[in-house]
């Protein structure tokens, strides 16, 4: 997936695991219910890794102002 920032025409590219993230919560899913998600389908990472890296995901978009609203609770 590639984001495009209109403002400065700058591409963002996610890998699919950071697609995925993206979807889902695009789709309406919640930061945690997509991390929960996720370890549901992946053993080898913890529940704990998994909902630290979709809030990281979210505030490097949120630092690069390609979301709205306020960065991702820690």
């Amino acid at each position: 997936m590639v984001l495009l920032d209109e403002r400065t025409g700058r591409y963002w590219q996610l890998n699919g695991t950071g697609a995925h993230i993206l979807r889902a919560l695009l789709d309406g899913g919640t930061p945690d219910g997509v991390a929960e998600a996720l370890a549901a389908r992946v053993e080898a990472v913890s529940r704990e890794q998994i909902a630290a890296d979709v809030r990281d995901l979210l505030d490097r978009l949120a630092a690069a102002r390609l979301t709205e609203g306020a960065p991702a609770a820690g």
